[in-house]
């Protein structure tokens, strides 16, 4: 096991011998970490924390620590994270409250960019990019394959759909739509789909012609949410009907 001798290592902890834990990390009693774990240096883990294997924790983030919630009193709350996350320079994750779940979750195959905030009872799918100084209050849940920009703040209870990407800059205080390009210029707005994204990932041009036929009713056609919404249900095809009950169960509304 390499275990620089000026990190601390809490009786209790769970290490690997595959990991490695670099000079003057911390790791809590109650964390659990998988196999071949890379903690760069000065690493903080705390809390009731359980990593997947191969995670590679730059220098001077904290994960698991306390929420930045008054309320919270010191309850065995939870972070959760999954397998090969790269998580950059002082990022920090807070784990959950008991009134929001009492886990903070993080899917695997996400690369979180420097002092990236996520903030407790979030939930993080996988293959997700959170760029630098992504801040994420509590409660937010980022679905898969999402792209959240540079210095964009996300408000407490908001969903980025899958596939969404949100350019650098933008504050998201709505839902913002999955597949779709959402960006601030003068005011925030839904310019059609992620059509650069959705191709690397591999969507077909018959997918992407779906797509941009489904964001047409919604965004540029005369007609109100509640009639694209028919006319979304009524095309054939996975992505229209993801698109369309994405709308429907929004609770802070969408940015269009």
């Amino acid at each position: 096991m390499s275990i620089h001798p000026s990190a601390i290592v809490a009786e209790g902890a769970v290490v690997p011998a595959s990991c490695t834990v670099g000079p003057y990390s911390t790791i809590g009693p109650d964390v659990v970490l998988g196999e071949e774990c890379v903690l760069v240096s000065h690493v903080v883990l705390d809390g009731r924390t359980r990593i997947g294997a191969r995670n590679t924790f730059y220098p001077f983030c904290a994960v698991g620590v306390a929420p930045q919630d008054l309320k919270y009193g010191g309850e065995p709350t939870e972070t959760e994270i999954g397998d090969d996350n790269t998580i950059r320079e002082s990022v920090t994750i807070s784990r959950g409250t008991t009134k929001g779940g009492g886990v903070t979750r993080i899917g695997s195959g996400n690369l979180l960019m420097a002092y990236v905030h996520i903030g407790h009872d979030s939930q993080v799918g996988s293959h997700c990019i959170l760029a630098n100084c992504a801040t994420l209050a509590g409660h937010v849940t980022i679905e898969d394959y999402a792209s959240v920009g540079a210095f964009c703040p996300v408000h407490q209870f908001c969903t980025v759909g899958q596939y969404a990407f949100i350019g650098g800059g933008t504050i998201v205080t709505q839902d913002v739509l999955p597949f779709s390009l959402t960006s601030a210029r003068r005011e925030n707005r839904a310019f059609g789909i992620n059509k650069v994204g959705l191709s690397r990932r591999g969507f077909s041009p018959e997918r992407l012609q779906t797509l941009q036929k489904a964001f047409r009713y919604l965004l540029a056609a005369k007609l109100n949410t509640s009639q694209a919404l028919e006319k979304i249900k009524a095309m054939t095809g996975g992505d229209a009907a993801i698109l369309a009950e994405f709308v429907e169960r929004s609770q802070r509304g969408i940015i269009k």
